[in-house]
């Protein structure tokens, strides 16, 4: 009885979260993003992690601010069987600095992404709300510019995923991985 009402309770806390505001970094500067990062936390209570998160390794993001002020993301990791898995997303600026959205094809979903918190030279905390038809999951990334950060930054993405409703268990540092080679 007590495990079923601390579900229940979960996903209450999980849709009043992800109707509740995050706000971007303040000062947000689009150039500083530009650049090679490694994925290194994920944390999101969607399903499809949770089944496929034993499988999942550290990738890259390559962030390319545009002329227009848009920002284009190519993502990669490598498989256990040598093959290369390949995402691009270009995420269109909003009127909110450090605020961005775009549509996914491969996933069918609309994204409301933030910057939350960003060192430009360490790390950057990215909060996605996903959402397709009525259903709308939250999606913490943490991003390094090494592969490696301090215990102190791992802490401060656990903690900021748990408060926007992200269980524990389902709050990842992913193993270190090789890299793919140049698309």
């Amino acid at each position: 009885m007590t495990t079923i009402m601390l579900r229940i309770l979960g996903a209450a806390l999980c849709s009043l979260v992800v109707a509740s505001e995050v706000i971007p970094q303040e000062n947000f500067n689009l150039q500083g993003v530009e650049g090679k990062w490694y994925l290194i936390g994920f944390a999101t209570n969607a399903q499809w992690f949770v089944d496929h998160r034993a499988n999942m390794k550290m990738g890259t993001a390559m962030l390319t601010p545009t002329a227009d002020g848009d920002l284009d993301m190519s993502y990669a990791s490598l498989n256990s069987d040598g093959s290369c898995w390949r995402m691009n997303h270009l995420a269109r600026k909003t009127e909110v600095p450090g605020k961005f959205t775009f549509k996914s094809e491969h996933w069918s979903n609309e994204n409301d992404m933030r910057v939350v918190d960003v060192k430009y030279d360490e790390y950057a905390l990215i909060h996605t709300i996903k959402t397709k038809g009525t259903v709308s999951t939250v999606l913490n990334k943490l991003y390094g510019r090494a592969v490696d950060l301090r215990p102190e930054m791992l802490e401060k993405f656990r903690q900021f995923s748990l408060g926007t409703g992200i269980l524990p268990d389902n709050i990842a540092i992913l193993p270190k991985n090789d890299e793919c080679p140049a698309a």
